[in-house]
């Protein structure tokens, strides 16, 4: 098995948290992992894009031309980056913020991440949403060990933020199987 992902969305939409969070939960369960983050100079605001490689086996490059998986949360991101996705790949668009007018040889899954987010009150775990729906559709982990990671990243200070998150997750969880 080997699962290449391309998250992408402004700077501020949780990109870089979602890359981390699936890679982490890959570490912890024995899997080889690479990962490759980049943003603009502007962070906020600019595009943001993340390049994740989960496998059984040994990786050798952290680039991805070919995702199995692209999660787009922006119109700018999925223009972007919409040629990388393989002609069988998924594609997970935020619904709300995403118009798509020229689809790919995909499957597609239109997610109103931020809407759902907003919802819930806080439109920052829009990424969290995504990150339900790709669970629920890959099925790569459980609920239960992405909460553990969460759970060890949103500590101290950030601590508060766990229940909304935990939501957020449940939210884009349901979004699929509604």
């Amino acid at each position: 098995m080997t699962e290449k992902v391309i998250l992408a969305g402004f700077g501020g939409q949780g990109m870089m948290l979602l890359g981390k969070l699936l890679a982490q939960a890959a570490m912890t369960d024995g899997k080889y992992v690479t990962y490759f983050p980049s943003y603009g100079t502007e962070v906020r605001g600019g595009t943001a894009v993340y390049h994740l490689i989960i496998s059984n086996e040994e990786i050798f490059s952290p680039l991805i031309e070919d995702a199995n998986t692209l999660i787009v949360m922006n119109q700018p991101s999925y223009q972007k980056f919409k040629g990388m996705l393989r002609p069988d790949g998924l594609l997970l668009l935020n619904a709300t913020m995403i118009k798509l007018n020229d689809p790919p040889d995909a499957r597609i899954y239109k997610i109103p991440a931020t809407e759902i987010a907003s919802k819930l009150g806080n439109v920052l775990v829009s990424n969290v949403v995504m990150l339900g729906a790709y669970l629920a559709i890959k099925k790569l982990f459980s609920a239960d060990h992405i909460l553990g990671q969460l759970h060890a990243i949103l500590k101290g200070k950030k601590g508060n933020l766990f229940a909304i998150n935990k939501q957020a997750l449940e939210s884009g969880m349901q979004a699929i199987k509604s």
